[in-house]
């Protein structure tokens, strides 16, 4: 599979520009959210694997690893139901990353239980960011999986 169009390829196109100011916003919860970091890493990579999108599981699972996350937890990101190596935090982030990226597929998006679950675990702010940080990489999910963006190549520690 060759990847289709390089979103990045010219830096004067608007395109560059508006994916550019995408990677801002996730750089800024990455760096400045008191939200951990290994919830945010584990909701960019689930939500990733849900959409198929083969370049940005690459990169949050690598990482992840690169931050310390261990290959189990990393390895069973995809199947945390089935698993005991995740907080209750977590698990309510992961639910609510689920809800709102299948919001198509689950009829009435994200159920007030899974919101009341996930408020229960992290404050007003950590929320507020966790729902910014599903939705641009949803967003970006959908950007690289349009274009075939490839996974495999990428060096960990580049983006967060």
């Amino acid at each position: 599979m060759t990847a289709r169009l390089n979103l990045f390829g010219s830096p004067t196109a608007i395109a560059a520009k508006a994916a550019g100011h995408f990677g801002l916003a996730s750089k800024t919860i990455l760096a400045e959210s008191t939200l951990p970091a290994a919830t945010q890493k584990l909701v960019l990579l689930r939500a990733s694997q849900i959409n198929g999108d083969g370049y940005a599981t690459d990169v949050w699972s690598k990482n992840a690893a690169h931050a310390g996350e261990t290959a189990t937890r990393v390895n069973l990101v995809a199947a945390w139901r089935e698993s005991a190596v995740f907080t209750d935090a977590e698990r309510a982030a992961l639910e609510l990353t689920e809800q709102g990226t299948r919001i198509a597929d689950a009829a009435g998006g994200v159920t007030d239980e899974t919101w009341a679950n996930a408020a229960a675990h992290y404050d007003e702010d950590q929320l507020s960011d966790l729902v910014m940080l599903i939705a641009l990489i949803n967003a970006t999910n959908r950007m690289s999986v349009v274009v075939r963006q490839r996974g495999g190549d990428y060096q960990p520690g580049h983006l967060g």
